[in-house]
């Protein structure tokens, strides 16, 4: 056999894209939504008050007033209306990591008011405070106004 003759050109040198482990991302998020407790006791704890608030110890007192006077914008909300619990949780599981790749750092939780819940108790507003207050991520969270939701939501505040 004879090579093919030379015609003096570079070779090509395309970088291959990094690959994606994507059953390993799907793996850690399973983990991290059974991770979370629905029996969390969070007022034994961490710092909470009657106005279901919370922050990390470590922050100051001021990011709570700063963050019910909304001196952070809000870049992007959940609403889990309608959704059984385990959905829920699975929804805010992914809302948070999403959240976290864009650089998202104030955010709305709508958890409804429980209306449509019997007892009229509602269930996503007890458990998606227990959730958050078990995530590195959230730093704080107060009720949202009102205007923003009242008792219905909640405004996050995550790590930058």
């Amino acid at each position: 056999m004879t090579p093919l003759p030379d015609p003096g050109l570079a070779p090509a040198t395309r970088q291959r894209p990094t690959p994606e482990p994507r059953s390993l991302a799907r793996d850690e998020q399973a983990v991290l939504v059974e991770a979370w407790s629905d029996d969390f006791d969070v007022d034994s704890l961490l710092e909470t008050d009657s106005e279901l608030s919370f922050k990390r110890p470590s922050l100051p007192p001021q990011v709570l007033s700063k963050l019910r006077r909304g001196h952070w914008s809000i870049q992007a909300e959940l609403d889990l209306h309608g959704l059984r619990s385990d959905e829920a949780r699975q929804a805010l599981a992914e809302f948070l990591h999403a959240c976290e790749r864009h650089g998202k750092r104030c955010v709305r939780v709508i958890h409804g008011k429980g209306h449509g819940s019997p007892g009229k108790e509602g269930v996503l507003r007890v458990k998606a405070r227990r959730w958050l207050v078990q995530r590195d991520e959230v730093l704080a969270f107060v009720q949202a106004t009102p205007a923003q939701g009242g008792a219905g939501a909640l405004v996050v505040l995550l790590q930058g």
